[in-house]
């Protein structure tokens, strides 16, 4: 089948995306992240992934798209929103970052890609290419900056200058050509908001974060027992933390998403401390039944809580 113009075929995708609820949608070339390359093996070779041996498999996919998907002409990314109505981490209560209070958002995006793929394929013809919901080497802040949907910030997130970062990243890399979008400026200016609110100081400098002081890497990647230097300086998180981006200017531009599948379960609003020091298997399995929380199991929420009340 004969394809339409690059244009005719970007608008269309967009168009789609819009309809199945991703709240921003934006094309790069596939093609070599030759700037990237000498940042990420500096990255690596600091330890800043810590445990995360992942980070350092697939260094070349990570940096060409067309090492993941062969003959692969378009990135297109997809940006989804997660900003809840309720904030419930403003509460003196423990707190889980506000991406894992729904349903885990790999199941949702996913089956959105899948539909998408599908009029794709309907509409334009046949056209390989794979979808990837934070699965794969892909470095999705970078094309998404690329593609012109933000800047990445100094607390290493994309900031979107009209709705700030809490969204989830997403990209189909295709073997079509389309119409590319102009990446923006960086709007960070002077501020320093994130750098010097983490209380861990993760962020070493400006636009550069070491994932081996997080406090979301400590409390959902690390295995072994949190240590005791980062004692007292959690602020209560024991499930990811959103601290960087709470303090962020461009988040009071942030809107309550419109995803039914992200609203917490009713019972996670009323928990209180007790609740959370006394979790049973039973009760975590309903609270968390399709979360991301489901990563760190049991074991390792009730470590986290623990190292909280020790601190």
């Amino acid at each position: 089948m004969k394809f339409s113009s690059s244009h005719k075929n970007a608008q269309f995708i967009k168009a789609k995306a819009t309809e199945l609820g991703f709240s921003f949608c934006g094309i790069a070339k596939a093609e070599y992240l030759d700037k990237e390359a000498p940042r990420l093996e500096h990255w690596l070779k600091k330890d800043m992934h810590g445990q995360m041996g992942y980070m350092a498999n697939h260094f070349d996919k990570r940096l060409d798209p067309t090492k993941l998907v062969e003959g692969a002409k378009s990135v297109v990314t997809f940006l989804y929103n997660y900003f809840p109505k309720q904030d419930l981490a403003k509460t003196n209560n423990y707190k889980l970052a506000k991406y894992a209070y729904g349903t885990d958002y790999h199941f949702v995006i996913k089956e959105k890609l899948k539909a998408l793929t599908k009029a794709i394929h309907e509409e334009i013809g046949e056209v390989s290419g794979r979808a990837f919901v934070d699965s794969a080497p892909v470095m999705e802040r970078v094309w998404a900056q690329k593609s012109g949907l933000g800047w990445i910030g100094k607390n290493s997130l994309l900031l979107n200058k009209g709705n700030g970062s809490f969204f989830f990243i997403a990209e189909l890399i295709i073997d079509l050509e389309l119409e590319i979008d102009a990446p923006v400026t960086d709007h960070c200016g002077t501020c320093t908001a994130c750098v010097d609110a983490c209380p861990t100081e993760a962020i070493t400098s400006p636009y550069v974060v070491d994932g081996s002081k997080c406090i979301s890497y400590f409390t959902i990647e690390l295995k072994d027992e949190i240590p005791n230097e980062v004692k007292g300086k959690f602020e209560n998180w024991m499930f990811g933390c959103d601290i960087c981006q709470d303090v962020c200017p461009w988040n009071r531009f942030s809107t309550p998403h419109q995803e039914s599948q992200f609203s917490p379960h009713p019972d996670l609003a009323a928990m209180t401390k007790q609740d959370w020091q006394e979790i049973t298997q039973e009760v975590f399995l309903k609270v968390f039944k399709k979360s991301a929380v489901k990563r760190t199991k049991l074991l390792g929420l009730k470590r986290n809580i623990e190292f909280l009340n020790n601190s």
